[in-house]
């Protein structure tokens, strides 16, 4: 693996190859058969590499502790910034139907549009090539436009996304704590955003194991952040005080906070998975259990989001 996807204790980076091509992602998960060949791939193993090496690089720190700032991960916030701007330039349209509604779909016409130039704007000049191929994933990352919703798949992509920037050396080692934090963390803002402005339903729901009716990889890395915390237990994250009190800290707070908004009824009915975790007696565990529970499930979740994973530079 690049050096990046390695977990802590390497120090050097390896540069990107000095000639690559790319191409345009197409999707390679058909048929059931095709899931196995995905668990094996080096793509898989860089997807999951990126994953890990992030939940290292955020133990145990705060939201808003100091970090590193770089200029391609300001570019990206101001990508972010793009999205969310155009979400308030396409106000929601009267329809009878409550959920999905089809100004989405205006919406994400300008993106589809939009994103190659998007991504440009993002990449150095020299790496101009990656910017059709980088785009796509960008694009899976928002939504379906046709059904109007959201899910862990979608999520996905946009992890995939970065990641294919950290293979191309735009975002290096250094980046770690700024892409989970800065990017990362506006990207949710936008998507919940999204989410509330238009009445997405929620994509690809599986039912009791689902953690989250949009989102999975908040948790986990927020988790990670909440590891030997000195006060905060997992049993806190169902108190609607401390979540009150330090959700602007911690990822998986603000997850729950939002879950809290959006729905009604006790905790435990509307959030089970979410309410069992509460009684797991430490966040190493549940950062633990959330990594198994991911592996486990991102060839669902991720089906017809991750396109291959850049695979021409995998």
């Amino acid at each position: 693996l690049p050096v990046f996807f390695r977990l802590p204790g390497a120090s050097e980076e390896v540069a990107p190859p000095i000639q690559q091509c790319f191409m345009i992602p197409k999707k390679e998960i058909n048929v059931v058969s095709d899931m196995a060949k995905w668990k094996r791939s080096q793509a898989y193993a860089d997807y999951m590499g990126f994953i890990l090496t992030l939940n290292e690089g955020v133990r145990g720190k705060k939201l808003t502790c100091e970090y590193k700032v770089s200029e391609p991960i300001e570019k990206l916030v101001a990508l972010l910034n793009t999205l969310d701007r155009w979400i308030d330039e396409t106000p929601p349209v009267d329809q009878p139907s409550r959920f999905g509604n089809k100004a989405f779909r205006t919406w994400y016409a300008k993106l589809d549009q939009e994103a190659e130039k998007l991504v440009a704007t993002v990449i150095p000049k020299h790496l101009a090539d990656a910017a059709p191929e980088v785009a796509v994933y960008l694009k899976e990352s928002v939504g379906n436009s046709t059904r109007i919703d959201y899910g862990t798949g979608h999520e996905a992509a946009f992890a995939a996304f970065l990641c294919c920037l950290c293979k191309i050396g735009v975002l290096r080692v250094d980046d770690q704590m700024a892409i989970v934090f800065k990017v990362f963390n506006r990207y949710l803002e936008v998507m919940r955003k999204l989410q509330k402005t238009y009445r997405m339903e929620p994509a690809g729901s599986q039912g009791v194991w689902g953690l989250d009716d949009f989102q999975f990889l908040p948790f986990i890395w927020g988790s990670s952040q909440l590891i030997d915390h000195p006060s905060l237990e997992p049993r806190h994250f169902v108190d609607e005080k401390v979540v009150n009190e330090n959700h602007k800290d911690f990822m998986f707070l603000e997850c729950i906070l939002f879950i809290t908004e959006m729905k009604t009824g006790p905790f435990a009915e509307h959030s089970n998975q979410l309410w069992n975790i509460s009684a797991v007696p430490s966040w190493s565990k549940v950062n633990q259990g959330l990594i198994r529970m991911y592996k486990a499930e991102v060839s669902t979740v991720s089906r017809g989001r991750l396109l291959g994973l850049l695979p021409s530079t995998a």
